[in-house]
C-alpha cells in the first residue's frame, strides 16, 4: 500500500509571501522606532509652517514622542501616541494632547487614506494666559478659565467638511477697550457653539441655556474675522443704549485678521 502524497506545507510561492510580510513587519517596526527628533531634523527644511510658528526641541519615537513648540509668542508642549491602524479603513489614529502654561487640549486625531483627517477634542483655556494677544487685537478679556467640549474637525479633499464644538464660560468680569480707556462688567454664564456654514466656521455666543445670539463670529478660510455684536449683548452688560433698538438688532460689525500679523 502506497502512502498518500501530502502538499508541501512550505511552497516557494508561500515562502516568498512570508519574506515579505516579515519585511513589511520589520520596515513598519523601524519607522515607528526612529528617533522623532531626527526625522524631524531631514525633513524639516521641506515643511513650511506660518512665520509665527516655531518647533523647538523634538523627543521620543515616531511611534510616542513629544515636542516644543512656540506659536504667537506662546509656548505650547505637544505629545502624540500613535495607535493601532486601522487595514480596512486605510486610518492611523493619534492620540495627543496640547498644553501651555495653563490651558490644556486632549483628544485623538484619525488620519485616513487619501488625503482624510479628522480630529476630536476637549480641554480647557485660561483666557488670562493670552491676554497681550487679545489686548493687541483689541478684543476683550474674561476672567476665569473657558472649558472647550466636544471639539470636532473634519478634512478631506483640501477642504474643512466638519466642524462642531461646544464652549462653556461660568461668568465673571469682562473688560473691553472703549477709545483710549476700559470697560467693565459683570456678565452671566455664556456658552459659544462652534458649526461650519458655507465653507467657514461660525461661532455663536449667548447666555447660557438661552438661542438668541448674544454676539457672532465667522472665521474664513483666508484667515480674516467678522464680528457682529447684537443689542442683546449690551444689555447682557447692563449698558445704556437707544431704547429703539431691539435686542437681536446688530449694533456693532467689524472685518480685520483673526490673529495679529495674519492678514
Amino acid at each position: 500500500m502506497t502512502k498518500p502524497d501530502h502538499p508541501a506545507f512550505l511552497r516557494p510561492a508561500k515562502v516568498v509571501w512570508l519574506l515579505l510580510l516579515g519585511l513589511l513587519v520589520y520596515a513598519l517596526v523601524l519607522l515607528f522606532t526612529v528617533p522623532a527628533g531626527w526625522l524631524w531634523q531631514r525633513f524639516s527644511p521641506h515643511v513650511s509652517l506660518p512665520p509665527q510658528v516655531q518647533v523647538g526641541s523634538v523627543s521620543g519615537q515616531v511611534w510616542q514622542g513629544a515636542a516644543a513648540i512656540t506659536a504667537y509668542n506662546h509656548p505650547l508642549h505637544l505629545t502624540w501616541d500613535l495607535q493601532m491602524p486601522s487595514l480596512t479603513e486605510l486610518s492611523l489614529p493619534v492620540r495627543f494632547t496640547v498644553n501651555t502654561v495653563s490651558s490644556g487640549l486632549q483628544g485623538e486625531a484619525v488620519l485616513a487614506w487619501p488625503g482624510q483627517a479628522r480630529l476630536s477634542a476637549d480641554g480647557s483655556v485660561r483666557v488670562r494666559e493670552f491676554e497681550q494677544l487679545i489686548r493687541r487685537s483689541g478684543g476683550a478679556l474674561l476672567a476665569g478659565d473657558i472649558d472647550v467640549e466636544r471639539l470636532s474637525v473634519g478634512w478631506a479633499d483640501g477642504r474643512l467638511t466638519e466642524a462642531r464644538g461646544l464652549a462653556r464660560w461660568p461668568g465673571g468680569e469682562v473688560t473691553w477697550p472703549m477709545g483710549n480707556r476700559m470697560e467693565s462688567a459683570n456678565f452671566p454664564p455664556m456658552e459659544a457653539v462652534l458649526n461650519d456654514a458655507d465653507q467657514h466656521l461660525s461661532l455663536a455666543i449667548s447666555q447660557a441655556g438661552q438661542s438668541e445670539p448674544a454676539a457672532q463670529a465667522d472665521i474664513f478660510a483666508d484667515g480674516m474675522l467678522e464680528l457682529k455684536v447684537y443689542k442683546r449683548l449690551v444689555d447682557l452688560a447692563g449698558q445704556n443704549w437707544s431704547a429703539a433698538a431691539r435686542p437681536g438688532d446688530v449694533i456693532f460689525r467689524v472685518r480685520q485678521p483673526l490673529l495679529p500679523g495674519a492678514g
